[in-house]
């Protein structure tokens, strides 16, 4: 179950989300009192109330908005239960202040905004001491690792608990929270207005990650990177689940690179069976890698893992992504292996994508060219493909047939850049840019005009995250609704 939190200056706005929030099918619904401005009108706001309520009070130090004196902010939750609503939130220390009274259920709760204690087994036996129906606690994830204490706690502890880890690090411990057992997560009524770090929108709990279908067999997969909520990946294999009716979901993991041995080894406790991996740690996973294909060992760079019973095992599906995109759009005649062969191709950027694209241009038989904006960079890039690097400014002095844009530039919200002089463009190049977000990128825009073949981020990014799904799951992926979903949100962004 998810619990809508509303957290608004106004009555009649509280009154409104409300209604709309049960239409939407929100089950529980938390009244933020400390963000009305003025006297709070409690009759008002639960006399003809929709549907099951919490009603919170937080003070400033508690992540609230409360101004007034403790003893109104008493009589105020005192009033709640009066008024009989379905559950009450009582911060620890007020907790033996406000008795028991009629159904209303106690949640005793503790905010901590610097961190997650390390004591969390004996905060958590304190607050179970306070006649607690279920215990809140909600700490800032400092590490990976705090995830994962928090969710055990809540799977072994006796009493129902709602354990969250705020912030952007925190956020597989708010998607994870029923797997585990908690009664409930929380969620902000619109993703603008997230009222605890990391709060995600009631919408995107439900559409996005299909919270309200999790359970203890539920399958999890996911994405490690940092930053990592700009991420598409989530949307694209949830959709994928959805469409083929499969117990699992898919989420993103931000982890910082100095605990990336910590979390793959941590991972298969949180019921992680797959990742997907991303900047910057597609080089960094290889030395926890029990196994790797081909692929990888010439890369060397991984950007899915399996967790098997032996260990890791990695792979690069960029690099058949890339190659099935350039294959399919330049309908060359002859074997697929020999598309390439003899065609001159510069790639711009030396991170993991030109990592991928120059291994597989160069197995079959391209003349590759590398520039970096850090020269250093694609020098020993090339050196391990066994290619040629060239200074930044000089990659308008190749003639390729082929050019591959592999750096973020272009990426949103920077849409008016590109990696290339147009007036350099030719009808006779193919034109590939890894960018999907958006589609049509300046560059792909100015190679249109110059009536170059093009080929789009999306298709990249769609066959590589397919080819994840069968290594995830053994089980093909429904391509064009993946490629559809992508435009849309990629056409959203724009917007």
């Amino acid at each position: 179950m998810i619990c809508v939190s509303i957290g608004r200056g106004r009555h009649r706005h509280v009154i409104a989300e409300h209604a709309h929030l049960v239409e939407q099918g929100a089950e529980l619904v938390e009244l933020r009192l400390d963000y009305i401005r003025g006297d709070v009108n409690l009759g008002r706001l639960l006399d003809k109330r929709p549907g099951p309520v919490v009603a919170t009070c937080r003070r400033q130090h508690d992540g609230g908005k409360w101004s007034g004196n403790e003893e109104m902010r008493l009589m105020l939750l005192r009033a709640a239960i009066a008024k009989g609503v379905e559950y009450i939130d009582l911060e620890e220390d007020i907790a033996d202040k406000i008795p028991r009274f009629g159904p209303t259920k106690r949640i005793v709760s503790l905010h901590d905004f610097r961190k997650t204690p390390e004591d969390l087994v004996e905060v958590h036996a304190r607050l179970a001491t306070k006649d607690a129906d279920i215990i809140k606690l909600a700490t800032l994830a400092n590490n990976p690792g705090d995830n994962v204490r928090m969710l055990h706690l809540i799977k072994e502890s006796s009493v129902p608990t709602v354990g969250l880890c705020m912030g952007d690090m925190g956020i597989s411990s708010r998607l994870l929270a029923g797997k585990f057992g908690a009664p409930f997560t929380y969620a902000t009524f619109h993703h603008e207005r997230a009222l605890a770090p990391g709060q995600l929108s009631f919408e995107k709990m439900r559409e996005l990650y299909h919270y309200d279908h999790i359970n203890a067999d539920t399958k999890i997969f996911g994405v490690i990177a940092d930053p990592v909520r700009h991420s598409l990946s989530p949307l694209l294999h949830n959709t994928a689940f959805r469409q083929l009716g499969m117990n699992c979901m898919y989420i993103p993991f931000r982890v910082p690179q100095e605990y990336l041995g910590q979390f793959l080894k941590e991972a298969p406790g949180l019921g992680v069976h797959g990742l997907s991996v991303t900047i910057p740690h597609k080089e960094g996973v290889l030395p926890h890698l029990f196994r790797t294909d081909k692929a990888v060992q010439g890369i060397g760079a991984a950007n899915t893992i399996v967790f098997q019973d032996e260990g890791l095992v990695g792979y690069n599906t960029d690099y058949r992504a890339a190659m099935e995109s350039l294959e399919e759009d330049m309908k060359l005649e002859g074997e697929k292996t020999l598309m390439l062969r003899g065609k001159v191709a510069v790639v711009l950027g030396a991170g993991g994508a030109a990592r991928a694209i120059g291994f597989g241009l160069i197995r079959r038989g391209a003349k590759v060219f590398l520039a970096s904006r850090t020269k250093s960079r694609a020098v020993d890039l090339a050196h391990r493909l066994g290619c040629e690097a060239i200074d930044w400014s000089s990659r308008h002095k190749i003639q390729p047939q082929i050019l591959v844009n592999c750096t973020p530039v272009g990426l949103h919200p920077d849409v008016d850049e590109t990696p290339f002089n147009p007036a350099y463009l030719m009808p006779s190049m193919t034109v590939f840019d890894t960018v999907y977000n958006p589609e049509n990128t300046l560059l792909i825009k100015q190679a249109r005009e110059k009536h170059c073949k093009t080929i789009t981020g999306v298709e990249m990014f769609v066959r590589q995250a397919a080819l994840q799904f069968k290594i995830f799951t053994g089980q093909s992926a429904p391509q064009e609704a993946l490629r559809e979903t992508l435009k849309r949100a990629t056409s959203a962004a724009r917007h």
